[in-house]
């Protein structure tokens, strides 16, 4: 199975993936911003601005979470923002026809929250980071339309990481 951790930048995917991993059995991380790094080493003179606009980083994605599956079994966590739907449907298309279950939940919170949450985060990559996720806040506004209506969206405003783990952990095993 996959569990996908959508949401906005800066939602608090990344440290609820490893909190949700740590409480499903044979479950493990799947940071496919990797898959992206791959491709952006192959292709250094061809960069799209986003490596999710790459059609192989899409198929990719589906491959290595289906090879990783059926070499480990258990669930894969994956902690990707996918505000393109078109491109969500081509991945959603792709684990469908793997036979791998997926089950898409979405970590929001309003947007001051978020802003504080950009603006305190101390990674050593925070001051790019920061600055970029906050450009991005406008396209997960008008994304949360159609995210909405295709996943299970969990308010994290007033929950900690560990709280959002054991909400998704308790929904996938129901």
């Amino acid at each position: 199975m996959i569990v996908w951790l959508g949401g906005t930048y800066g939602a608090g995917k990344t440290t609820t993936a490893r909190e949700l991993a740590a409480l499903l059995p044979d479950a493990r991380v799947f940071d496919t911003e990797e898959v992206g790094g791959l491709l952006r080493g192959i292709l250094r003179d061809e960069w799209p601005g986003n490596f999710q606009h790459w059609p192989m980083w899409r198929a990719l994605v589906v491959e290595t979470a289906r090879q990783v599956l059926g070499y480990a079994g258990g669930t894969l966590v994956v902690p990707q923002t996918v505000l393109d739907e078109e491109y969500w449907d081509e991945i959603e298309a792709g684990f469908r026809a793997a036979g791998i279950p997926v089950r898409h939940f979405v970590l929001d919170a309003d947007e001051a929250t978020l802003r504080t949450r950009i603006a305190g985060d101390e990674a050593p990559q925070s001051a790019t980071a920061g600055s970029w996720r906050l450009a991005h806040l406008d396209a997960y506004a008008r994304a949360t339309r159609w995210l909405r209506a295709r996943a299970t969206v969990i308010d994290t405003a007033s929950l900690t990481p560990a709280g959002v783990a054991a909400r998704i952990a308790a929904a996938v095993a129901a």
